[in-house]
């Protein structure tokens, strides 16, 4: 069984301003002559961790984290009701994370990530193919309007308790009404508490997606973040599903083809409630030579041995230089 590398502190970091008001908190650990590579962290909103660090030989791996775009230690954070969303996109990601490659002098880079990270991961490589070399992909999204509805909505039917009381937070009557757009609506209030309810309840919602994976109230990966960080991801969340990520239908599954030649490896828990294997199965058969590894027992937060093909990709590219 595979285990993470030792805990490392970054060698560098700061902030950097990307335009419209906006700063990003970014980092650099492991070898600074060491293959670069990328951590695309999920949400969105949910800002970058010490773990994903753990992922990389740093003996091998030049690893760049940040923060997007109000989350984090980025600025202004998501979780003021003052703070402007409207800069906060994915065109606008995708225009940092290239911003952030320039700034460091990076030429082409390993992209990591997961969940919403796999959906930006995949927008940025479509747009920029020749600055990506490999990417590795653990719970593989791509936001599309069908996806957000599921997640939302489609997966209830497994809650029915908790969703139901899901779409009571919303205020929304009708069953088949737009929930998210109600919740981004709330998240944004300039009501304190009309804002803590609505994250309690979306994060509540989230918690209960995964519980099968958290065994229940053993763990709340959503509702046991911090008041401000959970603020953040809700608003952010919301802001963006509200919005289906600014992508067209079936966009980046459309734009697969552009990733030709740029080895790639997907790894998908069957049992993901929150993402069902269809979109990895459907991205595998779009994309050109990539690698589709299901794990048979793990779900949308993996396990061990998400973590063994994920650090063995990892491991592999890290060999190619």
């Amino acid at each position: 069984m595979g285990e993470l590398h030792p805990p490392i502190e970054p060698y560098d970091k700061g902030m950097l301003d990307v335009g419209d008001g906006n700063v990003i908190y970014w980092e650099v650990c492991g070898n600074p002559d060491g293959k670069p590579a990328l951590v695309v962290h999920g949400g969105p909103g949910s800002g970058c961790t010490e773990r994903a660090r753990r992922l990389f030989d740093p003996a091998r791996y030049r690893v760049v984290l940040f923060d997007q775009r109000g989350c984090g230690r980025s600025t202004p954070h998501a979780s003021d009701p003052a703070t402007d969303m409207r800069h906060n996109t994915t065109g606008h990601l995708v225009a940092d994370m290239e911003r952030l490659r320039e700034h460091l002098g990076i030429g082409r880079w390993l992209l990591y990530g997961g969940s919403w990270g796999s959906t930006l991961i995949l927008a940025y490589a479509e747009r920029h193919p020749e600055r990506v070399c490999e990417i590795v992909i653990a719970a593989v999204t791509t936001t599309r309007r069908s996806e957000i509805d599921w997640l939302y909505r489609g997966v209830g039917r497994y809650f029915p308790e908790q969703w139901d009381r899901f779409l009571a937070g919303s205020g929304v009557t009708a069953r088949d009404g737009d929930l998210v757009g109600a919740y981004a609506r709330l998240a944004g209030d300039p009501d304190a508490e009309v804002r803590a309810k609505a994250t309690a309840d979306w994060c509540a919602w989230e918690d209960a997606v995964l519980s099968g994976e958290t065994k229940g109230a053993a763990s709340l990966p959503y509702t046991g973040r911090p008041p401000a960080a959970r603020l953040a991801f809700v608003r952010i969340c919301s802001h963006y599903f509200a919005h289906g990520a600014w992508l067209e239908e079936g966009e980046l599954l459309r734009g697969a083809h552009l990733l030709a030649g740029i080895p790639g490896v997907l790894i998908h828990g069957r049992l993901d409630m929150g993402s069902p294997l269809d979109t990895a199965w459907e991205l595998s058969r779009a994309w050109p030579g990539v690698e589709l590894t299901v794990v048979e027992e793990a779900g949308h937060l993996g396990g061990p041995a998400t973590l063994d093909h994920t650090l063995a990709a990892l491991d592999r590219f890290a060999a190619d230089g």
